[in-house]
């Protein structure tokens, strides 16, 4: 195994290689956004995450430059800025493309088909986990839990939502974005770019086009519960016993989704004996009867 000539020196007790600096213009103006975020925390050194998005947001990648920066900036050795920029997985330590592409393949989204969206993506786009296409446009990874379970199984670009995917729509979704095709998310801001992103978790205004006046929350199926507790929605159709006679609420008053409801792909009625009593199973005989 090769080791560069900094690893040399630190071996030989000599100190390592200076991080280049940025140019004179880019220094300028990320020291004059960074003044910009310490000043909202009483202590400085709450503002390392923060800064490590902007210097993210520079080059697409938290570089030796940038945990630089960072440490001249917040008073601090690089050592510790290396430490919380290694321990995060938001903050990229390789050069990545401007579309992190995300598959869930935590439980839910997983057997819903997650997995099988991953394992296709890796061959569609020639790439594996956390590797970016050769023209720079994907990055794909596998990722956990993003909270949207009832959307199940989820693909996240760049944090954004595209729920409800399957392998062919999450194969037309990374050749729009390869070939510059517009890409709306299922529900929340308009898409921009990584680079873009990191800027936005800096703490910077969203300049994009409707941004503010997006919803980024969750989607009809995942506020059912809210709903029924504030009586805004008719209470699901009751199963009872069979033996306990005739059902006390009619299926004319369940609640019909509207057609431009976002619904959960988990929401189609299930003819099953517990969900359908005009078709009951009887009980299991025993054994031997």
């Amino acid at each position: 195994m090769t080791t560069s000539s900094s690893e040399r020196g630190v071996s030989l007790g000599m100190p390592a290689l200076p991080a280049p600096d940025y140019p004179d213009d880019v220094r300028t103006r990320l020291e004059r956004d960074a003044r910009e975020i310490i000043a909202r925390y009483p202590d400085s050194r709450s503002a390392l995450l923060p800064m490590l998005h902007l210097v993210q947001s520079e080059e697409g990648h938290v570089t030796r430059t940038g945990m630089q920066f960072c440490a001249d900036m917040l008073a601090l050795t690089t050592a510790e800025v290396t430490a919380v920029a290694t321990f995060y997985t938001m903050y990229r330590r390789h050069p990545s493309g401007d579309y992190q592409v995300g598959v869930c393949t935590n439980t839910l989204c997983a057997v819903m088909g997650g997995d099988a969206i991953f394992e296709a993506l890796q061959e569609h786009l020639g790439v594996g986990n956390g590797e970016t296409t050769d023209d720079g446009k994907v990055t794909l990874e596998h990722i956990e839990c993003n909270a949207a379970c009832d959307f199940a199984p989820v693909v996240m670009v760049n944090w954004e939502f595209f729920d409800n995917q399957d392998v062919e729509s999450a194969k037309r979704l990374v050749d729009d974005l390869r070939g510059g095709r517009e890409v709306a998310p299922t529900r929340g801001a308009p898409l921009c770019t990584f680079k873009e992103t990191a800027r936005i978790l800096a703490g910077f205004p969203d300049q994009r086009d409707g941004a503010v006046e997006a919803t980024g929350g969750a989607g009809p199926a995942s506020l059912v519960g809210l709903k029924l507790a504030k009586g805004e929605a008719h209470p699901a159709r009751v199963v009872h016993p069979r033996d306990a006679g005739p059902h006390e609420e009619p299926h004319d008053k369940v609640h019909e989704p509207s057609p431009t409801e976002h619904l959960s792909s988990h929401d189609a009625p299930q003819d099953t004996s517990a969900s359908d009593p005009s078709h009951p199973a009887g009980p299991v005989a025993e054994e031997g009867e």
